[in-house]
């Protein structure tokens, strides 16, 4: 991908249409029980394997984005989500609507994979992630709205999201495409870097996306059947907490890294905690309907935040992609964990159970925001504002002492230099010298020893 990234908009729209299915799950999952004659765990295992598929993907594609560029690849998960979810809208067989679900979720999964790499790239990757979450929940906000009132079966959902996919295409247009062979051959290549924190940051999302799916893939049934209201009402609760969800992401964009990532992730996910818990034992529209805004308000706040954590650990994405997707397995394990615990043990019993699972996650991702929050992202790098490392050629040049700024030196904009790997030449020492008198002249033998690589 290039190394000067586009408009924001292209990404955020690719990023809607990826993660559309996700927050569309408990309609999903409610149409498919009342529908089509699932019962409740059969139906949360039809969620489930859209999202297993969406993880596919985006393992599958993991350090690939940029090799490939992001156009052909998003292009390629835009009709794999427009084909399969469209099957899925005209089948009427259970066998069908799975086969299609299953290719319309692989779909999701690439557009989502492709987003997540662009977004780590960006100079400020959070605010083009909160961009992204608050496009999918004012998107979803207007289908809860609209899709009670419409009927439809199960085929409405579906026949929605399809839709998003071909509106999105044209974005897809604006994306860039596959690099050369001398980007390829780019210094920034290499190990992923920060391995131990990105690997307890996305077996956290694992954990912490499970907790919060497996609640939002029986929130329907919450509302239906433990709290007595109307598909039109639970509909309204769910677009008026998706609303409450886009002031929240707002004042996440706004706010920014004023307050690091530690103090949103850890404070938001014990929030998150009390939500899972009023939300499930609601018996009444009141209670009902503040849990779920309140949980609304505050999801995508911190996710925006473990999305921006997991971009500034690489700059080619691949950290947030790989945490993305474990995200995604844990996104698609939580309708059949959410089932399966509200039929074997009610409804406020599964709450408490998965807020103490929020709770004990909470620590090691808000540890890992810590611990990586003031440190260069790859060796010989400094950091960017936004968080993105750009590679300064120093470390291994024999450069003097002091070269590379300390971690409490002002942040500097360095570019990133993209040499073609054609053959080696050895600098000489003496054509790196130290600014001085006769500096201009030392850096003209630099360039000259350099220019002819």
């Amino acid at each position: 991908m290039s190394s000067r990234p586009g408009a924001a908009w292209p990404l955020v729209a690719v990023f809607t249409a990826g993660y559309l299915a996700s927050y569309l799950l408990p309609t999903v999952v409610g149409r498919l029980s009342a529908h089509l004659g699932l019962s409740p765990a059969q139906a949360g295992l039809v969620g489930s394997a859209l999202l297993i598929s969406s993880a596919g993907a985006g393992f599958s594609l993991a350090g690939r984005v940029e090799r490939y560029g992001a156009r052909t690849p998003a292009r390629f998960g835009l009709v794999l989500a427009t084909v399969g979810y469209g099957c899925a809208a005209l089948a009427g067989s259970v066998p069908l609507v799975v086969l299609g679900v299953v290719v319309g979720g692989f779909g999701s999964g690439t557009a989502t994979a492709v987003a997540a790499a662009g977004i780590a790239a960006r100079r400020d990757p959070h605010r083009t992630s909160s961009l992204g979450l608050l496009t999918v929940s004012a998107t979803a906000g207007v289908l809860y709205l609209t899709i009670p009132h419409l009927g439809g079966g199960h085929r409405l959902p579906f026949a929605a999201i399809a839709l998003v996919a071909v509106l999105v295409w044209p974005a897809t247009a604006r994306l860039g495409g596959a690099t050369t062979a001398e980007e390829t051959a780019s210094p920034v290549t290499g190990r992923l870097p920060h391995r131990r924190s990105g690997l307890v940051l996305a077996g956290g999302m694992l954990v912490w996306s499970m907790a919060q799916n497996a609640l939002w893939g029986v929130s329907s049934r919450i509302g239906l059947v433990q709290a007595g209201l109307s598909e039109v009402t639970v509909g309204a609760v769910f677009a008026a907490a998706l609303g409450a969800g886009l002031l929240g992401v707002t004042g996440a964009g706004l706010l920014g890294a004023r307050l690091g990532r530690a103090v949103p992730i850890g404070l938001g996910t014990v929030v998150i905690a009390a939500s899972i818990v009023l939300s499930s034992s609601a018996r009444d529209l009141g209670s009902f309907a503040t849990g779920e805004i309140m949980w609304n308000t505050v999801y995508p706040v911190v996710l925006s935040y473990l999305i921006g954590l997991a971009a500034s650990l690489d700059v080619r994405g691949r950290w947030a992609v790989l945490a993305g997707s474990a995200s995604s397995v844990g996104v698609a394990c939580g309708p059949l964990l959410g089932s399966v615990l509200s039929e074997e043990a009610g409804y406020p019993v599964m709450g408490l159970i998965l807020g103490a699972a929020t709770l004990l996650v909470a620590a090691p991702v808000t540890a890992v925001a810590l611990h990586t929050g003031g440190r260069p992202l790859v060796p010989g790098s400094v950091r960017r504002r936004g968080g993105a490392p750009a590679a300064l050629l120093a470390a291994t040049t024999g450069s003097l002492p002091g070269a590379v700024p300390k971690l409490g030196s002002p942040e500097q904009a360095v570019t990133e230099l993209r040499v073609p790997a054609l053959r080696r030449r050895r600098l000489v020492r003496s054509a790196i010298r130290t600014a001085g008198p006769d500096g201009g002249s030392g850096q003209s033998n630099a360039y000259a020893s350099t220019s002819d690589r």
